[in-house]
């Protein structure tokens, strides 16, 4: 079984760019080579979205919480190995 592949879709003209950053350092320290990829994906309308293998684990709405983002992508990444 192949690697999880993971996107950070992120608001560019709300300037999320720099929450994007932390939350893909993160999880290439935590996951390193257990992930495929740690996509940096642009959009706009306050978009901040994060994908693992196309299904969402954090949406904006959600408590902005670098941890927890990395805890709920864990489960993904653990249930893929």
């Amino acid at each position: 079984m192949s690697e999880p592949a993971v996107e950070i879709e992120y608001c560019v003209p709300c300037g999320f760019l720099d929450r994007a950053v932390d939350v893909q350092r993160a999880l290439l320290e935590r996951f390193g080579e257990r992930l495929d990829r740690v996509a940096l994906v642009t959009g706009d309308r306050g978009v901040f979205e994060v994908r693992v293998d196309g299904e969402t684990v954090f949406e904006k709405g959600d408590d902005y919480d670098v941890e927890g983002i990395t805890d709920a992508v864990a489960e993904r990444v653990g249930a893929a190995a």
